[in-house]
């Protein structure tokens, strides 16, 4: 598969046209992500990443990284060629995770044994951080499926009165993980499930949700893609409206054109909620944070980037936040030309960052380190709050729910 570069070649991006010629560290950054399927989630933890490395050129005076768009399309095994591609480029420094989550758990054994870094800002599965045979090298700043299901379940019956929801699940390693989490917050009452592939269309989707109305559900908990969640969302609105239940979301119904693709059932009324984390560019006043967050995006991406209707947001916060980690981590360790032992030092600086780092989620310290199962996970069930759509397709958290 032909890769998209994405280099630093403005010097502005990352630092001074004088300090172009004496950068002596160059290294490949490789975004594996589904940018044909899920543009926007892709295209967010680009901006997002990449302007945190803006945001702190100051401190990469040294370094001069290419940023290469790896499209997997959704696709594990498409994934797979490109940690072999990765593997194979002496100057590769470490993978940029993307939306889905089934390429990240079907290829932890490979990740893990190859000793690739990989750094995940929006992929939820549970496993993809929980690696017990040896050595972890994959760490995570997103929503984490072993908590995210908690605090859904948990709205869903305290701020829906669900008392019988129904589980409306992808049937990838995704909408499993998630299985687990969900019925284990439901305790003994355990809810009915129904399982969907991807590409589950509008007529598929009507028929599921007919069967799930009348086995009595009190509201549907949706996991899965904005791809499958426009059908069901749209079957939802067609049916009556004395008939229509309440959809408490995953959040990867965001990671696309989602809400452009709903906006008009939504508007009809249409009761949607989804998770995410407790952030939202919608908090005013705006901290200085939050400011230098949106003066480098709009460095760099002047045409794309708009708080008032950035796409997939998430992925932005996400991506902004781990790459002032990463910035952290690469302060820590002595530069060195060859990328596996940059790599290397790397992974343990992660683990043990010695200054705290002020992000958009919130002030990271010591987020990862080597012990626990929840050691590579840098957000936990604290951070994790439920969102809605406003009219002009933003988000907003809702406050003192969930």
């Amino acid at each position: 598969m032909k890769a998209i570069q994405f280099c630093f070649f403005l010097y502005f991006l990352i630092f001074s046209s004088s300090n172009w010629a004496q950068s002596t560290f160059q290294f490949n950054i490789y975004h594996d992500s589904d940018y044909s399927n899920h543009f926007a989630s892709a295209n967010a933890i680009k901006m997002g990443f990449l302007s945190a490395l803006e945001s702190e050129k100051k401190r990469l005076e040294n370094f001069q990284f290419n940023f290469l768009e790896m499209d997997h399309r959704g696709n594990s095994n498409r994934s797979l060629l490109h940690m072999k591609k990765f593997l194979k480029d002496p100057n590769a420094l470490f993978i940029l995770g993307g939306l889905h989550s089934p390429p990240y758990i079907k290829n932890r054994t490979f990740i893990n044994k190859e000793q690739i870094l990989l750094l995940v800002p929006w992929a939820a599965g549970g496993p993809i951080t929980r690696y017990e045979h040896g050595t972890n090298w994959v760490f995570r700043l997103s929503v984490d499926d072993t908590k995210a299901g908690y605090r859904i379940i948990q709205f869903a019956k305290e701020s829906r009165s669900c008392e019988q929801p129904h589980l409306l699940l992808e049937k990838t390693p995704w909408g499993k993980s998630n299985e687990r989490t969900m019925q284990d917050a439901l305790g003994k009452n355990k809810a009915e499930i129904t399982w969907f592939n991807w590409n589950t269309r509008l007529k598929k989707s009507k028929l599921i949700l007919r069967g799930i109305i009348n086995s009595g559900a009190d509201c549907i908990v949706f996991v899965g893609n904005a791809i499958e969640g426009k059908y069901f969302v749209q079957a939802m609105a067609e049916i009556d409206k004395s008939l229509q239940k309440p959809i408490i979301s995953h959040w990867g119904i965001t990671g696309g054109n989602f809400f452009s693709n709903t906006k008009e059932y939504l508007s009809e009324g249409i009761d949607l909620n989804f998770i995410q984390s407790c952030f939202s560019f919608d908090d005013l006043p705006h901290s200085e944070t939050v400011k230098k967050a949106i003066k480098s995006a709009k460095a760099l991406f002047k045409e794309e980037f708009d708080i008032e209707s950035l796409q997939a947001p998430a992925g932005f916060v996400h991506g902004y936040d781990l790459g002032l980690l990463f910035v952290q981590a690469l302060s820590q360790i002595k530069p060195n030309k060859s990328a596996i032992k940059t790599r290397e030092n790397l992974r343990r600086a992660f683990e043990n960052l010695s200054l705290p780092v002020e992000g958009l989620v919130k002030v990271y310290t010591r987020p990862f380190s080597a012990e626990g199962a929840d050691g590579h996970e840098a957000l936990g069930l604290e951070d994790l709050c439920m969102a809605e759509y406003k009219a002009n397709g933003s988000i907003s958290i809702i406050k003192n729910k969930g």
